[in-house]
């Protein structure tokens, strides 16, 4: 069982390696193990690309072990799929491999795999393990699973606070409050989330770019609250850099229908909501059901406090900085259960979960 932990400790590890460039697939990797010694590994690494099991045995094979997978165990950190999509079915590919044994940490809540994969494969003779290091598992697929059991994005709701309790002043524009390097961690939060999303008033006041500068990576596909159209176009909001989707009440467009549709030639797009206290939700919805599979939520205030009074989030990671400002926008009240807590130069960052 120490070995298993071992093993699949890698894999988990492996798996991350494709944060920010896999969803909406999940994060996987496979470690490929014969008496006691890696032969073959591998991670998911760009959505619709060759899956971590596919990776894994090529790796496999390139290195002269291609007669070791009948005796070998494959440690895999989610269910191998078992449908036909983008790639083929992973099931099957460990399954023509002939390989003894797949120890797997989560199974997968996609319909069209749940519990399929493992069927498959023992019906093929292949022994299956189940549930090493599911609780990691859970952790590092969190958008995943969300987005599988409670059909909505995950949310994350991030603020930066000055030490007197504002996010800025009453007049709006920009106030430094973070430290350099908390900005660069923000920056690269946005490249791990598939959206970014503000609202009405901080569009406006602070004329945010909402795109990745400090950090490498993806820019996320930026979310904008304007109920009534009425933001000007000249906002850096609007800029063709990256697509902006404007959530409204009296215009809908047709939106992608998968990220690698995204591009910078959408331009703008438009998704209508009804008024109502179900806004967020249905927002959440229509943004999952067009493969959106998180959001980074940075403000303002009432959009912060919609989703917290909605229950309709997952984090909240909050910043307190060292100025004083006197008077200001209130901050949001942080709920739900405190994680952890950390200094970051004289920045004070605390975490929440909601469960």
């Amino acid at each position: 069982m120490d070995a298993d932990i071992q093993w699949m400790r890698r894999a988990l590890q492996l798996a991350g390696n494709g944060r920010g460039s896999v969803s909406p697939n999940p994060m996987v990797g496979c470690v490929i193990v014969h008496e006691g010694e890696i032969i073959g590994e591998g991670w998911h690494r760009q959505y619709g690309g060759p899956h971590a099991e596919v990776w894994a045995v090529k790796d496999a094979e390139l290195k002269g072990n291609a007669h070791l997978l009948p005796a070998s165990t494959a440690y895999v950190t989610l269910e191998p799929c078992s449908h036909m999509g983008k790639t083929p079915p992973c099931a099957d590919l460990i399954i023509s491999k002939r390989l003894k044994k797949v120890v797997i940490c989560n199974n997968d809540p996609n319909p069209l795999v749940s519990g399929r994969g493992i069927s498959r494969m023992l019906d093929a003779g292949i022994e299956v393990e189940i549930g090493v290091l599911a609780a990691e598992g859970l952790a590092l697929n969190k958008r995943f699973f969300t987005s599988m059991e409670q059909k909505r994005p995950y949310v994350i709701l991030k603020w930066a606070e000055t030490a007197d309790g504002f996010l800025g002043p009453e007049t709006g524009g920009p106030l430094r409050i973070s430290g350099t390097l908390s900005n660069m961690r923000v920056h690269q939060w946005r490249t791990e989330e598939d959206a970014i999303l503000v609202g009405y008033k901080t569009a406006l006041m602070d004329n945010p770019r909402l795109n990745v500068r400090n950090w490498e990576g993806r820019d996320p596909v930026r979310v904008v609250l304007d109920r009534h159209l009425q933001l000007p176009q000249t906002l850096n909001l609007f800029s063709k850099i990256q697509p902006t989707i404007v959530v409204n009440y009296l215009q809908e467009s047709s939106l992608p229908d998968s990220p690698e549709r995204y591009s910078s030639s959408l331009n703008i797009s438009y998704l209508k909501v009804n008024p109502g206290a179900d806004e967020i939700g249905q927002m959440l919805t229509s943004l999952l059901a067009r493969k959106i599979q998180s959001i980074f939520v940075e403000g303002g205030a009432a959009v912060i406090n919609a989703f917290l009074q909605a229950g309709l989030w997952d984090e909240i990671r909050r910043c307190q900085g060292p100025p004083v400002i006197g008077n200001g926008v209130k901050t949001p009240v942080a709920t739900g259960i405190l994680t952890s807590s950390e200094k970051v130069e004289k920045d004070l960052w605390t975490y929440y979960s909601r469960i």
